[in-house]
């Protein structure tokens, strides 16, 4: 087992948000690629540990061929954009835009007068010029929701062998995947395959056993077998 601690790489940001980023795939940063930060599975390509400052905002901007998965853990967010334009995004839920080849252009501002927290995601589609979509899922505490990924003959969520799940295990309960993951602990802690992770620990495995020490939210990427 490896782990990435969040705190242990610098803090960096754009804009209006201070962020962490813990994975930045040589596949689409090539030489860009973070010094200390993870290549994903899959077509998993990025990940990073954000928090708004109040009032603060992405600004306008554009994407193409690449798919963003947002998951809100404290705060809201105000989506602005090309799709969906005027959603609002509380704490637990989940946001996923599908570029394509169409490509959308958003903005994620925090509304509040105090600091928010979001994990955003980045996954390479399969397929070029697919059709922009989003997407938006509530998960339930104590039970996984799978947000992205599946097969074609499915709507639930945009297709991809590239799964990711997302919930909060409840204290005490267990969860098992028995095939290579990563994770990343978004609150909480547990004991994941024999060793304590906590809050800010990125996890790459070739399985997965998880038993929450108290309520903890979690997000689980594999491979569609």
């Amino acid at each position: 087992m490896k782990i990435l601690h969040r705190d242990d790489l610098k803090r960096g940001g754009f804009a209006g948000l201070r962020e962490y980023r813990l994975v930045t795939d040589k596949r689409l940063f090539g030489v860009s690629k973070l010094k200390d930060t993870w290549d994903g599975i899959g077509n998993f390509v990025y990940l990073a540990d954000a928090k708004f400052l109040p009032k603060g905002e992405t600004g306008l901007h554009n994407h193409k061929e690449i798919d963003v998965i947002s998951v809100m853990v404290e705060g809201r967010i105000m989506h602005e954009g090309s799709l969906e334009h005027g959603k609002l995004m509380d704490s637990h839920q989940v946001q996923v835009q599908r570029a394509g080849g169409e490509g959308f252009a958003h903005n994620e501002i925090n509304p509040d007068n105090t600091e928010n927290r979001m994990i955003q995601i980045w996954v390479l589609p399969e397929m070029p010029k697919q059709s922009a979509g989003y997407k938006l899922y509530f998960p339930k505490n104590g039970r996984l929701a799978r947000v992205y990924g599946g097969e074609k003959n499915q709507e639930e969520t945009f297709n991809s062998h590239t799964l990711i799940d997302t919930g909060v295990i409840l204290a005490d309960e267990s969860i098992s995947i028995n095939v290579p993951i990563m994770a990343y602990i978004v609150r909480g802690s547990g004991l994941l395959n024999t060793q304590t992770v906590k809050d800010g620990d990125l996890i790459y495995d070739d399985k997965l056993k998880f038993t929450a020490k108290e309520n903890t939210q979690i997000i689980i990427i594999h491979k569609l077998i």
